[in-house]
């Protein structure tokens, strides 16, 4: 066979298959391991994964790919990360001081600050000024090995605004090198001016705004034609003390759903309000965040096939001590992923491999176990386990080279990136 890219010689070469849908239990811990590994791709996919005397046996002419030589490096999958609130203006720099003197994160939230200052800041911005800095956190991610990640809106919460958020979206998607997801977030808090009237808000998301999102088509261009796409591929909701109760969330989903849009949920960052047992009762792709779940609810979430993801840079970020009961769940036979939630008040990290050595001391991970979290389960809590997430082939080719001698670095070490290649869709970029 013909290959255009050829990385050679790995040490080791993690794969992280899973054919049958995202890991579970203990199957998370295998990281499909290849001593000595090759991946060779061909026009953006991979065309042969395996030892590299047995992939450079399947290829006619080698010396005419691009060879990257991985010897005594680590080869794995770009990272997933399936939760960001990358997109935004402005930053919360005075709330972190707050908070270092006291203050949590629902007092400054109820004083009018947390989500409403970023969202004064991100009604203001021009659409050339949200993807002018949207774009240097996005450099930031892809430099740290993150390949695809979801963009949530929420920061507008009005329509025209959550409008201008896809708009962004969609033109950082064209171009920069990552895959983006687009997700609506109107229900993320309810705006100053329906304080006190949160039902009333729920009329304006169900009513105005997801119809507009559900009427807004892009014409996205590609080399084998042109191709109309909705703006959003999700839709979530913050169910939690001060933003949205289980019923007002539920009518939002159920709204979504009708639309044809897939369903995410924020659910127990602070309470246990049900967020979890609604996601699996509608069928979402994700519940997020998972923090207070009742063991109850995390029973039915692995027996379910909504992906649970844990975003452990969120409590670090509030110096909180609990983090998401990732070893119960895995137990239970559960589907665990891992995202950073990049966000301006609580966690601006665009390092997945520090949410990786975070998950490892936080949620007690193996490295194995929280890498298979932060690529192929991510993947498949964005609906895209099928096509990205692991080094199989048929796959799109996106994968990082760590100069690292042992995969277990990836956890074992943080502060530092360990990315020295990123090969997106077959290109090194």
């Amino acid at each position: 066979m013909d290959a255009d890219l050829l990385i050679l010689n790995a040490a080791h070469l993690l794969t992280c298959a899973s054919p049958d849908g995202p890991k579970r239990g203990a199957a998370l811990a295998d990281p499909g391991l290849i001593h000595d590994g090759a991946v060779a791709c061909l026009a953006g996919q991979i065309v042969a994964v395996g030892p590299t005397s047995e992939v450079l046996a399947q290829i006619d002419e080698p010396d005419a790919a691009v060879i990257i030589d991985a010897r005594g490096k680590v080869v794995t999958p770009g990272f997933v990360d399936p939760h960001t609130h990358a997109l935004w203006a402005g930053d919360r720099a005075s709330e972190f001081e707050l908070r270092i003197a006291g203050a949590t994160y629902l007092e400054i939230m109820h004083a009018g600050g947390g989500i409403m200052n970023t969202v004064r800041a991100t009604r203001a911005a021009s659409l050339d000024d949200l993807i002018d800095e949207t774009l240097l956190r996005l450099d930031m991610m892809l430099m740290h090995g993150t390949t695809t990640a979801e963009i949530k809106t929420g920061y507008g919460l009005d329509t025209a605004t959550e409008l201008k958020m896809l708009d962004a979206i969609r033109v950082l998607d064209e171009q920069h090198p990552m895959d983006l997801v687009p997700t609506f977030l109107g229900a993320h808090a309810v705006p100053a001016e329906y304080t006190g009237r949160t039902d009333d808000y729920v009329d304006l998301v169900v009513n105005e705004m997801l119809p507009a999102i559900g009427d807004l088509r892009y014409i996205v261009e590609t080399p084998d034609g042109e191709y109309n796409i909705r703006a959003a591929d999700f839709c979530d909701v913050f169910c939690e003390v001060g933003a949205f109760d289980v019923a007002q969330s539920r009518r939002i989903l159920e709204a979504a759903k009708e639309m044809g849009l897939s369903l995410k949920i924020h659910a127990d960052e602070f309470e246990p309000l049900g967020g979890t047992s609604l996601a699996v009762e509608l069928g979402a792709v994700s519940a997020d965040h998972l923090v207070c779940t009742t063991d109850e609810q995390l029973q039915a979430l692995a027996a379910s096939d909504t992906i649970a993801v844990s975003l452990p840079g969120t409590p670090f970020g509030l110096a909180h001590s609990h983090y998401t009961n990732a070893r119960r769940l895995i137990d239970l036979g559960g589907a665990l992923a891992l995202a950073s939630d990049l966000n301006p008040g609580t966690s601006w990290c665009e390092s997945m491999q520090f949410i990786i050595a975070l998950a490892c001391r936080a949620l007690k991970l193996t490295p194995a176990e929280a890498i298979n979290a932060a690529t192929i389960n991510a993947a498949y809590a964005l609906s895209l386990g099928e096509y990205l997430g692991s080094l199989e082939v048929g796959k799109q080719a996106d994968i990082i080279v760590l100069d690292i001698p042992d995969y277990r670095h990836l956890g074992y070490r943080y502060g530092t990136n360990l990315v020295e290649t990123v090969v997106k869709r077959g290109q090194v970029v």
